[in-house]
């Protein structure tokens, strides 16, 4: 794909969508027209060349396609009447305000919203958000929750059609509702901001600020506050986290002068808020965990006891197996690697790169080297990111005396 359609797609495609669903009313028709404004731009802008404003382009593009394509498909008299609406409605729908009565102001936040209906599971509505907002494919949406690619395309196709069987409207929510959505709207947020943080920095950009308009949406939510603060230490630490060959840089081994003092700031700020009001939950504490690195000088001076005193916390209110695993590198730095591998061993995270990571680092602490270098071809063979899979086989490669 060409930079610049590459580039407007990345920036863009989660906000045509939500306006061509919002335009449409229609998850798949507006995806495929989006998806075919792209084709278009793909074979027409190389020759023509970048439009001024290509997202506009590209939402003007996807609605004509859209109602070119019912027209073509009508074969009732209703659908034909259906076309010949949304084309009245076409190049009225940018100066329409949005709902007065919504509290939702954002295209792209009102469709995570829509999209969190409690008639869905949260995984699937998880799962819809990050493909229609996010642009994701199948592949990394499955990476992401950590199951084989057809069981999250069945999971995304049933999604669609629960919405479109149960006549789920395509609406803002009121504020009596948004409590409801907001557990599957956070977990849409922050699963977007880690796909971002494996290789894709608009997508964390998009993260931090649907976490901000949230923020001014909820602001007595204290796990919306966590979220954002959560979002914003870990993006601090960008700048240190790639060495010069492209290779990932682990925390301990960052040089701390790069980190982000004003996003730091604000995300310790933030935690501080969400301790004064009490009611601690998963998105605060993760959030306290990075602040607790944050407020380290060097690696060698983190309180690595309070990291494992909030992971025990973490574990009542999420027992999963990668909290457990996170968890095991903290009982590492207090315990040592013994007791954190004995924990490692237990958990079933085969199919995750960073288990096999984890395991290999603390085999190799503990001398077992040849189990190490296995264990590091294990997560090689597993990551996606090549910052990452640069990093395992540079130690890899150590470990080894390559």
């Amino acid at each position: 794909m060409p930079l610049d359609v590459e580039g407007v797609f990345r920036a863009e495609y989660g906000r045509a969508v939500a306006v061509l669903v919002r335009f449409l009313g229609d998850i798949d028709l507006a995806e495929e027209a989006v998806q075919d404004a792209f084709t278009t731009a793909l074979r027409t802008w190389p020759g023509s060349g970048t439009p001024p404003s290509p997202a506009g382009w590209i939402i003007t593009t996807a609605r004509n396609r859209a109602i070119d394509r019912l027209r073509r498909e009508s074969t009732r008299e209703a659908r034909h009447a259906e076309a010949e609406r949304l084309h009245a409605r076409d190049g009225q729908e940018e100066r329409e305000e949005p709902d007065k009565e919504s509290p939702v102001r954002d295209d792209r936040l009102r469709l995570i919203f829509t999209c969190c209906h409690p008639a869905l599971a949260v995984q699937a509505q998880v799962a819809l958000t990050l493909r229609l907002l996010g642009g994701l494919t199948t592949p990394q949406i499955a990476r992401a929750f950590l199951v084989p690619e057809p069981t999250m395309a069945q999971r995304i196709v049933r999604a669609k059609a629960k919405i479109r069987d149960a006549r789920i409207p395509y609406r803002v929510p009121r504020d009596a509702d948004l409590p409801d959505r907001v557990r599957g709207v956070l977990a849409v947020v922050y699963l977007i901001f880690n796909e971002g943080y494996a290789g894709r920095e608009d997508l964390c950009a998009e993260a931090v600020r649907l976490g901000r308009l949230l923020a001014e949406l909820m602001p007595d939510e204290p796990e919306i506050l966590g979220l954002l603060a959560l979002m914003l230490l870990v993006e601090s630490r960008r700048p240190a986290r790639t060495a010069p060959d492209g290779a990932l840089v682990l925390l301990p081994d960052q040089d701390r002068a790069l980190w982000d003092r004003d996003r730091i700031a604000e995300g310790q700020d933030l935690v501080r808020r969400c301790l004064r009001r009490g009611r601690p939950g998963p998105y605060q504490i993760q959030a306290a965990v990075n602040a607790v690195h944050s407020d380290a000088p060097t690696a060698a001076d983190t309180d690595w006891g309070q990291i494992l005193r909030l992971y025990d916390q973490l574990t009542r209110f999420t027992p999963s197996p990668v909290v457990a695993l996170n968890r095991a590198v903290a009982v590492g730095e207090v315990e040592g690697p013994g007791p954190a591998l004995a924990l490692v061993e237990v958990l079933d995270l085969d199919g995750y790169h960073a288990f096999h990571a984890v395991r290999a680092d603390l085999l190799r602490r503990l001398g077992r080297t040849a189990e190490a270098v296995r264990a590091y071809e294990a997560a090689i063979a597993l990551t996606a990111s090549p910052a990452e899979r640069a990093r395992l086989e540079r130690s890899r490669a150590a470990l080894a005396g390559e």
